[in-house]
């Protein structure tokens, strides 16, 4: 069972940036054996959950169309923590971020952190 906390979340202007951060429970990109990727999921007020940017073992990450140029997700290997900095945010991209983990073929969640983008 991997264990996943979350934080970072707030309330931000528009225009303005957050960094979020997933912490596991155990060591992450180290074995085949063991987490090969994170990433993070979101889900907007009325909306479907959507994968917003993942990160693999080797360094290889994805993000969907909406947060290319704006969104970074990184890892610290030494730290078992991922990360997702968050810049040039907007109102559409307030929703609760979820952080998971995937091992062997099972995912793991994080219990989720709101960010709001509101003047």
């Amino acid at each position: 069972q991997v264990q996943l906390v979350e934080s970072g979340g707030g309330l931000v202007q528009p225009g303005g940036s957050l960094r979020l951060s997933c912490a596991a429970s155990e060591t992450i990109f180290s074995s085949i054996l063991g987490i090969n990727d994170m990433g993070w999921y979101r889900q907007g007020p009325g909306k479907q959950r959507e994968l917003v940017a993942v990160i693999r073992r080797g360094g290889s990450t994805n993000y969907v169309d909406s947060v290319k140029g704006r969104f970074t997700i990184s890892a610290d290997n030494a730290k078992n923590t991922v990360y997702l900095q968050m810049n040039s945010l907007r109102p559409e991209d307030t929703a609760i971020y979820y952080c998971y983990s995937n091992k062997r073929g099972s995912q793991y969640w994080g219990q989720g952190t709101q960010v709001t983008v509101s003047s």
